[in-house]
C-alpha cells in the first residue's frame, strides 16, 4: 500500500484534516473513485481512527443530495473526507453536517496524478495566500473581469463574505475542497452584468483548447451561451434544473502554486493566476439560492479589479 498516493493520501488526513487517534473518520466514495477512497480509509486505520467506507451511486449530477441515511450518518463523525465523481460540497447534508461540527474536505473528481502532485504544495503558504484574496474580496463592493479572448463582466459584492479555501480543516466545522487554494465569494443575485468567455476548462465538459464558451450574463443570469459542441453540452447539464441554474453564483480566484489546467476543475480552478465564475448554487457561500446544480467555468489570464485594488493582471496574481 506504501506509495506516492498512501503518501499523498496520508498528507490529507494528518496535515490537512488534523484527524487524531480515537477520531470517527467516515470515507463516502463511489465507483469511480473507488481506489482512492480505499487508500484514505486504510490511512485513516492507520492512524488509529474508528475508520469507515462508505460507497454510494454516483449523484446524476454536482450537488444532488446523498442518500438520506449517508445524510444523517454524516452528523454523527468527527471527520469526512469525500472522494465522489459528483461534489457533494453543495448540498444540504454536507452543510448540515459542517453546522454539526464535523470537518470535511470534498474531492470531487480527483485523480491519482491531481491528489499525489497538488496534496504536496505548502498549504500554510497557500492559506496565507488565500486569506488575503478573501479579505480583499470582502472588503470590496465592485470586481471586474476582462480578457484578452473577451470576458468582460462586472459583478456586486458589497456585503458578501469572502471566504478562503485553505486546505486546512483543523477546527470543528471546518471545511474546503481538496486539493484547496482560493478566496472566492457569492456576487448578488441579480446584479451580475456582462460576458464571460471560459477557455480554460468547465465543470462536466473538461479543457477547453480551440473551442470556448462565451456565456452572456444580464441581471445576474446566463442569458446565452455560446461556442459549438461544449455550448450545447454545458445547455444540457443545465436545463433540467431550471433557471436557478443559471445563476451567477460565484466568483472565485485560484492561488494554489502546485495546481495547472488539465481538465480536472477540482483542480483547474486552483491554479494560481486564472479565476473561475460559477452557475447555479451559492448557498454554501451565503448567497440565496439552492439547486441541484453548480458548474464551474475556469478563466485564463484574467486582469481582475476589485473596486480599485487590481488584484490579478493579466494572469499574475499580485498578493504573495
Amino acid at each position: 500500500m506504501k506509495g506516492s498516493l498512501y503518501d499523498a493520501a496520508m498528507i490529507a488526513l494528518r496535515d490537512c484534516m488534523a484527524v487524531k487517534s480515537g477520531e470517527k473518520v467516515l470515507i463516502i466514495t463511489d465507483e469511480p473513485l473507488r481506489k482512492i477512497g480505499y487508500v484514505l480509509w486504510e490511512c485513516a486505520k492507520e492512524l488509529g481512527t474508528e475508520a469507515m467506507l462508505l460507497e454510494i451511486i454516483p449523484r446524476d449530477s454536482h450537488g444532488q443530495e446523498p442518500p438520506q441515511p449517508v445524510g444523517e450518518l454524516m452528523r454523527l463523525v468527527d471527520v469526512i473526507l469525500i472522494p465522489t465523481s459528483k461534489s457533494l460540497s453543495h448540498t444540504e447534508s454536507r452543510r448540515k453536517a459542517s453546522s454539526c461540527g464535523v470537518r470535511i474536505a470534498t474531492l470531487p473528481g480527483i485523480t491519482e496524478d491531481t491528489m499525489i502532485r497538488t496534496l504536496n504544495a505548502d498549504y500554510h503558504k497557500i492559506a496565507q495566500r488565500s486569506r488575503k484574496v478573501a479579505s480583499i474580496l470582502k472588503s470590496g463592493s465592485r470586481v471586474r473581469i476582462t480578457t484578452e479572448r473577451g470576458t468582460d463582466i462586472s459583478l456586486v459584492i458589497e456585503g458578501r463574505e469572502g471566504y478562503a479555501d485553505t486546505g486546512l480543516n483543523h477546527n470543528p466545522g471546518d471545511f474546503s475542497n481538496l486539493p484547496a487554494g482560493e478566496g472566492y465569494i457569492a456576487p448578488l443575485e441579480g446584479k451580475s452584468e456582462g460576458k464571460v468567455v471560459i477557455d480554460g476548462s468547465m465543470a462536466g465538459i473538461g479543457k477547453l483548447e480551440e473551442e470556448v464558451i462565451e456565456i452572456t450574463v444580464k441581471n445576474g443570469f446566463a442569458v446565452e451561451i455560446k461556442g459549438g459542441e461544449a455550448a450545447d453540452k454545458l445547455l444540457s447539464l443545465m436545463k433540467p434544473f431550471g433557471r436557478l441554474a443559471f445563476n451567477v453564483a460565484e466568483l472565485g480566484i485560484g492561488t494554489n502554486d502546485k495546481a495547472i489546467v488539465t481538465g480536472n476543475v477540482l483542480e483547474d480552478e486552483k491554479a494560481m493566476g486564472t479565476i473561475h465564475i460559477a452557475f447555479g448554487d451559492n448557498k454554501s457561500m451565503g448567497g440565496t439560492v439552492r439547486v441541484a446544480s453548480h458548474l464551474d467555468g475556469v478563466v485564463m489570464n484574467p486582469t481582475v479589479y476589485v473596486d480599485d485594488v487590481l488584484l490579478l493582471d493579466n494572469g499574475r496574481l499580485l498578493v504573495s
